[in-house]
């Protein structure tokens, strides 16, 4: 199997970046690896190409691998996170209507107010909320439930939540199926840019340093061509840290547009990539710092923190036991593997697998291998913390 193409499925959303750059500047040639870009319409058909063999390894939603291991996601397979793609990138909107509504609640259109957004988002409601995600198991899930529970206490009774394919979410605002919606950057910008949205949150107004995107690997492709597969994550993390560099915000915004890609304008996609956030036609972008995070503050270390509080998370939506759902995504989060195959570019490591999530305010130094590391801030909006170790 050797030098055959690595077979990689992605949907079209911006935080897909890492493997698009690794393929399109050659850091994957350069490892001695030819990808096999496979864009796919939504996250359910990704999963069942990769769980049949079809796919080799996928830009994938990090809660996916967790949800398939424990046989909630129609189709059960083996996956391994052995990296991170991408940290935050989520934004939460609604219709023009209901941001009409919100406003005569009396909200303001802050994104520093998580807890008068969430109010003000259920206010006033004939029925229930319906709310657009792009997959049952996923980010934008886990931080709209666990913001509008935190922030309200009645939130699933008031929510209906329809799963949609990212790039169709505009058009299901602009038809009136859903009244809100969490999604991946660029599609809440198409939505307001289309006229048919406003923007209410960014993701790191819920939880300010997210695993969304992880690269999934099946367990027998790791088996079978381990060495190939840490070839690619050295690709990626090359990538990462290109992407992740400001002057290069306008080459990757291109890159990306093109319509084997994204096929969007590019001014959509640079939003995202600089964190100038639009909210509506009739605002002013709003700079967000650290919108969207591919390589800085150890953005493609696989903590197994994280996977723990996205199993904690799941267990209470599917009625689950805790200790099983964190048993299984620890084993398929890997630093191990991270550890192994990307120390021959001499990336600084973190002196352990797994931190207390929430916990960091600012940025602050930590232990790592070369003493030069940075982390945060990392907390979330209510002031949770989630200690992994007890």
């Amino acid at each position: 199997m050797k030098g055959m193409p690595i077979k990689c499925g992605f949907v079209p959303l911006v935080d897909s970046a890492p493997l698009i750059v690794a393929n399109e500047l050659s850091f994957a040639a350069d490892e001695g690896i030819k990808l096999d870009l496979q864009r796919q319409p939504s996250w359910a058909a990704l999963r069942d190409l990769l769980a049949s063999g079809h796919l080799d390894v996928a830009h994938m939603l990090s809660p996916m691998p967790i949800a398939m291991a424990l046989g909630l996601s129609g189709v059960s397979a083996q996956i391994h996170a052995p990296m991170m793609i991408s940290v935050n990138g989520n934004v939460v909107g609604v219709s023009s209507a209901h941001a009409e509504v919100m406003r005569s609640q009396g909200w303001l259109g802050r994104f520093d107010d998580p807890i008068g957004s969430a109010r003000a988002l259920l206010s006033g409601l004939k029925g229930p909320l319906r709310v657009g995600i792009p997959f049952p198991h996923s980010m934008h899930r886990l931080l709209f439930e666990y913001w509008l529970n935190a922030a309200s206490g009645n939130a699933p009774s008031a929510v209906e939540l329809i799963t949609i394919p990212p790039p169709l979410m505009a058009e299901k605002v602009a038809s009136g199926e859903i009244d809100a919606f969490c999604v991946g950057e660029p599609w809440g910008t198409v939505a307001v840019e289309s006229g048919v949205g406003e923007i209410v949150l960014p993701g790191t107004s819920i939880w300010a340093f997210s695993p969304e995107k992880v690269l999934g690997v099946r367990e027998d492709v790791i088996e079978a061509r381990e060495d190939e597969v840490g070839a690619l994550m050295r690709a990626i993390y090359r990538a990462a840290r290109w992407l992740d560099t400001p002057g290069n915000h306008i080459l990757a915004s291109e890159i990306l547009a093109r319509s084997d890609h994204l096929n969007i304008p590019d001014q959509a996609i640079d939003r995202a990539l600089s964190g100038n956030i639009l909210p509506s036609l009739v605002g002013q972008p709003i700079h967000v710092s650290n919108f969207l995070r591919f390589h800085r503050a150890a953005a493609t270390f696989p903590w197994r923190s994280q996977a723990a509080w996205i199993a904690a998370q799941t267990a209470k939506t599917h009625h689950v036991p805790e200790e099983k759902a964190i048993a299984v995504a620890e084993r398929i989060m890997r630093p191990d593997l991270y550890r192994a195959h990307l120390a021959p570019l001499g990336v600084d490591m973190p002196g352990a697998s797994s931190k207390v999530e929430g916990a960091m305010s600012h940025r602050m130094a930590v232990a790592s291998t070369a003493g030069n590391m940075i982390l945060g801030p990392d907390a979330f909006f209510d002031g949770a913390v989630f200690d992994f170790s007890r």
